[in-house]
């Protein structure tokens, strides 16, 4: 009985990070579609930050007003990590991806973000003294190969053609690596405090720091001519990019292991051509001109080194000794 309640709940995890993926992947081409012409980049981000701090902070107090959690006191002495997280994990993530976005093509934006795990690797090496293995710096080797020969392919014709640009590419790998540095800056406060009160924080340092860089790009915003899927797509990333896959990611993470919810990073390239796909189908939009041989050799490599990288040690040995 034990067994069955643990297996459905192992299901719902898996679920749960799958809709997140989806998510994820949705939300390269909706953003995407609604830059620069509906909303600008950074005003963008002004939005869904602005937004996700209010929905976080009034999801905590509700749950301190209904004796389900409580708020938890913040010392002093770790202000200025929650500082640099929202420095990091928001203001240069966030509006390095949304700008870089709006240059590039979401099949480019997407394979560029799944580096993560490598900058992970590297930072981690300097700040925690985190030992490399010969494996990891062959990892290291053969996917960032395959983001720096992407980002060369950004400046080729047939990929300006889908949407794709290197600068567009740089900065979305400025933003995996800021990103980097949050996970690697955060992990000490996930086992002082509840994920909530960090992200709550962490996104109210952010607001400080986006607030002057797209205050001018949301007050351009045009409202009243604003059509109804101008709207949802608004909605869309607000509430189910920010908020409600971050929601799904925590109830993951009391399922299954940390290591299984990075896995699905994986998906969100995949994900993407999908959508991509239809979207081709159906006659919108170019992006299908970014699926090519170079794209698919670009992205293999930057998965091999990934998952070399990432599998734990002595896995690939016990395989092959069976």
């Amino acid at each position: 009985m034990t067994n069955s309640g643990g297996n459905s709940g192992a299901i719902w995890a898996h679920l749960a990070l799958f809709t997140v993926g989806a998510i994820y992947a949705g939300n390269y081409i909706v953003a995407k579609g609604l830059m620069p012409d509906v909303v600008g980049p950074s005003g963008f981000i002004v939005l869904r930050v602005v937004g996700g701090t209010t929905m976080f902070f009034t999801v905590m107090f509700t749950l301190r007003f209904l004796g389900v959690g409580k708020i938890e006191r913040i010392e002093s002495s770790d202000f200025p990590r929650l500082i640099l997280c929202g420095l990091c994990g928001v203001a240069i993530n966030q509006l390095c991806f949304f700008n870089g976005l709006a240059l590039t093509s979401p099949i480019h934006a997407s394979l560029i973000m799944t580096v993560n795990p490598i900058f992970v690797l590297l930072i981690s090496a300097l700040l925690l003294s985190t030992k490399i293995t010969a494996r990891k710096i062959a990892g290291i080797c053969i996917g960032g190969t395959g983001a720096g020969l992407l980002l060369l392919f950004g400046s080729q014709t047939s990929a300006v053609e889908s949407g794709a640009s290197w600068e567009g590419d740089l900065l979305v790998l400025i933003n995996a690596f800021a990103y980097g540095v949050y996970l690697v800056a955060v992990k000490p406060l996930m086992s002082k405090y509840h994920p909530l009160t960090i992200v709550s924080w962490v996104f109210l340092f952010g607001m400080v720091f986006v607030l002057p860089i797209g205050m001018d790009q949301v007050l351009d915003i045009h409202w009243a001519r604003l059509e109804r899927h101008h709207f949802q797509g608004i909605v869309y990333v607000i509430l189910g990019t920010t908020f409600l896959a971050y929601l799904l990611n925590i109830f993951a993470l009391n399922k299954v292991s940390p290591v299984v919810v990075s896995i699905y990073i994986y998906l969100q390239p995949l994900i993407v051509v999908l959508l991509v796909g239809i979207l081709a189908f159906v006659g919108w939009g170019n992006y299908h001109n970014d699926i090519n041989s170079f794209t698919g050799l670009f992205a293999f490599a930057i998965f091999t080194g990934v998952w070399l990288v990432s599998v734990p040690k002595g896995w690939i040995i016990e395989r092959i000794k069976g």
